[in-house]
């Protein structure tokens, strides 16, 4: 990957570096008296409460910007009713940084079956309603109407998922860039501290905004292209325009001289060879021209062209400019930023953080903090490319990790400053819990690589799946003075954990508190093929394993798997196949999500269009099934919660509408049973929302499996393990670990954040990588 032109803690000083960082952040005028401060150079608005923890983004670029010299102030969610709470701190020397908070405040604020939520867990009292709809149009508004000649750069994660036209679920439209309609002067994607430290450096020298169109990792509003860039027009379906080869600097073929090479040494004048500079590369100074906002707007299949070509250019090695037209102007967006080296991240988590919340909020309680005061982030980015995560569009799939020696001063700076620490790491992760130290094998590779996931449909061969960074890390955490437990609670890829089972031995032994999530996310191959998620082949070769360590842990331990219901691809008698998996398998859901179509992600663009841009998309692509309407979605949830007497009526009708009326029965081979009595009686009492099981882990097997295996007279101990390579075929019933449940009678095939500054879907997506209910892996500004 290439090298920036100038590292993150290079940059020279701003003046007032001399002040030196301040305890908090100030949020009031009387706390910038104490310090001293006339003013503030940069001030920062946010939806989210101020805690100073690496894990909250405002706090992250609030110390990075204090580092580079900066006076930074904070207005955290303001009241946005007037400009009043806007100017609470005077009016900032260089610009507004804006930010709706660690998630999308349309997430935060509504639930994937668009109803009101009354909690956010990043307010003081985890109350609702402190942050407004779209609150980063809202919020650029205010600060334009508070001084209108400030500049105003957006970031977070609702700025980097709508930084080109979107569509949007809750108003079933087509939006604009938010920067068209925020009004603001730039929009920072992606993580902030490369973009953000040259944006500040550059208005402190007095540059203007024309100056700054080119910063990687940032979007503008321009009428034309920049100079110099020439365009490749991609405006129709899947035409990505001619890519000129890299010619040969030394001319191949030309005359070294306009003189016969026999003349040459026989007394003619001898000329120097003519040396031709290399041209760039065919993605420098390359910009795609996407179709506009109008035309997406009014063409499915156009909008569908256009998400595959924005997720072709993500790579920060190899990515493109784009310019997409809204109306008589233009969003030029900016090839990503590149990825922080390991001594720039170590110098971010190394910033003076306090750890805990600013002193206003007294002794409320905020949830989000609570999650995630005793966890660390170990590393940035997936290479998973998951369709329905939003980490692609956010972090990337670059893998960007810390040193040993960071993380282990982060946890004695936890143990040594954390109130009430009892001795246990909530969690070492990130994105996901074991790809610290991962990366391609090869340098060209990674640079150039377009793949939208190095792991599906089977793992690349250039890619490192040597776990020893993560496994040594682990033992030199635990091995710290003080330090009782080191649990993992981010999400495991299983599919890359099994290629490495030292891992899961190390895992099982030390770092399970009894539980452990992991994400199938569905058994069945057409919404897995959509998700780009691996077959249920991975999962028990891993559960095997697991179970195997465990044993000769002496521990009883539990898979916690995660589901999507309605995602793009899965049919009724896709849910009808998971819901009996689940039931002889004995789990029961009591907490279910739908997929929630977060702005910019590939199923969500599966779920407007009803076209699959993992391939070449034309108008004549087939359609994707997609559960749309609330009863259709209604129906998939109910029936990932089959053990919910609410939902059997619904179930039956469904059933019965599909010629599956034989799961309808009491015997262990029904779903549901008749209709009677306990239609009208609760699922559970107490409330408690958790996933419940009845057997141990050992007894959860794929029934078709044992079914096999009894045929063959084989124990079921001695069930053969699923290869790498199974993700399609025990999902197809290929593998021995894979089989057809009672419902695939027609002969279908039988079988899935933040990350930081801000992260997938619902209780088993939102929460992880949509927009990082935080795990222990902040999300990023």
């Amino acid at each position: 990957m290439q090298s920036p032109a100038i590292t993150l803690f290079d940059y020279p000083k701003y003046w007032a570096h001399h002040l030196g960082p301040a305890p908090f952040l100030p949020m009031s005028r009387a706390e910038m008296d104490k310090l001293g401060w006339d003013s503030c150079d940069i001030i920062i608005i946010s939806g989210d409460a101020y805690v100073d923890h690496p894990s909250f983004g405002m706090a992250v670029v609030g110390r990075f910007l204090e580092a580079q010299g900066f006076r930074v102030g904070i207005i955290a969610q303001p009241d946005w009713n007037s400009k009043d709470a806007f100017m609470s701190l005077g009016r900032p020397n260089l610009f507004f940084g804006v930010s709706a908070g660690n998630m999308d405040s349309m997430i935060n604020r509504y639930t994937a079956d668009k109803k009101l939520r009354h909690d956010d867990a990043y307010t003081p009292g985890n109350e609702g309603g402190k942050r407004p709809d779209r609150a980063t149009l809202v919020y650029s508004q205010r600060c334009k109407e508070a001084y209108k000649d400030v500049p105003v750069v957006l970031g977070g994660i609702e700025a980097s998922l709508r930084r080109i036209a979107h569509y949007d679920y809750w108003s079933e439209t087509i939006r604009r860039s938010v920067l068209m309609d925020a009004k603001a002067d730039l929009l920072v994607f992606g993580n902030a501290e490369r973009p953000l430290a040259e944006i500040a450096h550059r208005f402190a020298r007095g540059e203007s905004l024309a100056q700054m169109q080119d910063i990687r990792g940032t979007a503008v509003i321009r009428k034309e292209a920049l100079p110099g860039w020439r365009g490749v027009d991609s405006t129709r379906l899947d035409q990505l325009g001619r890519i000129d080869p890299i010619p040969n600097p030394y001319m191949e073929g030309a005359p070294c001289s306009d003189t016969p090479e026999t003349q040459v040494g026989q007394g003619a004048e001898a000329k120097p060879v003519l040396v031709q500079p290399a041209k760039p590369k065919p993605w420098e100074l390359t910009y795609v021209l996407l179709p506009s906002f109008e035309k997406v707007k009014g063409d499915k299949v156009l909008y569908a062209h256009t998400s595959r070509v924005l997720h072709q250019e993500t790579n920060p090695g190899c990515a493109r400019a784009l310019l997409q037209p809204h109306g008589d102007r233009a969003i030029w967006v900016n090839p990503p930023a590149l990825p922080l080296s390991t001594e720039e991240m170590d110098g971010v988590f190394a910033l003076p953080y306090q750890r805990v919340p600013h002193p206003a909020y007294g002794k409320a309680k905020i949830p989000a903090y609570d999650m995630i005061k005793t966890s660390v982030n170990i590393m940035r980015g997936c290479f998973g490319g998951c369709t329905f995560c939003s980490i692609t569009e956010h972090e990337g799939r670059i893998i960007q990790s810390r040193s040993e020696g960071s993380i282990l001063q982060e946890i004695e700076a936890i143990r040594d400053k954390v109130p009430g620490f009892t001795g246990v790491i909530s969690d070492l992760g990130g994105p996901t819990a074991n790809m610290y130290g991962l990366r391609c094998k090869n340098p060209r590779a990674e640079e150039t690589c377009r793949r939208a996931s190095c792991v599906y449909p089977v793992i690349c061969p250039h890619m490192d799946t040597d776990h020893t960074p993560t496994i040594n890390l682990y033992r030199k955490a635990r091995d710290l003075k003080g330090i009782k437990k080191i649990l993992i609670a981010s999400g495991v890829r299983y599919d890359l954990a099994v290629e490495d089972p030292r891992y899961i031995k190390e895992l099982a032994k030390y770092h399970v508190g009894g539980y452990l999530k992991i994400a199938p996310e569905h058994t069945e191959e057409g919404p897995l093929s959509k998700m780009m998620k691996p077959g249920m082949g991975s999962y028990y070769r891993f559960k095997e394993l697991f179970d195997k360590y465990s044993q000769e842990a002496g521990k009883q331990q539990y898979l916690i798997p995660y589901f999507i219901a309605a995602h793009p691809g899965t049919s009724d008698e896709d849910m009808v196949n998971l819901a009996l998996w689940l039931k002889a398998n004995d789990f029961k859901l009591d907490q279910v999500q739908n997929f929630y179509p977060s702005p910019l992600a590939t199923a969500t663009t599966m779920y407007y269009s009803e076209v699959d841009p993992l391939h070449k998309v034309t108008y004549k692509s087939g359609t994707v099934f997609v559960a749309k309407g609330e009863r259709r979605r209604r129906l998939h949830k109910a029936i990932l919660r089959y053990h919910d007497p609410a939902g059997w009526p619904m179930i039956r009708e469904a059933l019965q509408a599909m010629g599956l009326s034989r799961l309808i029965g009491k015997g262990p081979q029904h779903l549901v049973p008749p209709a009677g009595p306990a239609d009208h009686q609760p699922a559970s009492r107490g409330g408690k929302p958790a996933l419940t099981r009845h057997s141990p882990i050992s007894q959860q097997r794929n029934p078709a499996a044992r079914q096999d295996e009894a045929r063959q007279g084989k124990p079921a101990s001695s069930r053969p393990s699923a290869n790498r390579g199974d993700a399609k075929g025990a999902a197809a019933g290929k593998g021995p670990a894979a089989g057809k449940t009672p419902s695939a009678a027609k002969g279908r095939p039988s079988g899935a954040g933040s990350g930081r500054a801000a992260t997938r879907q619902g209780t088993a997506s939102t929460a992880r990588a949509e927009q990082g209910k935080p795990k222990g892996r902040g999300r990023q500004a």
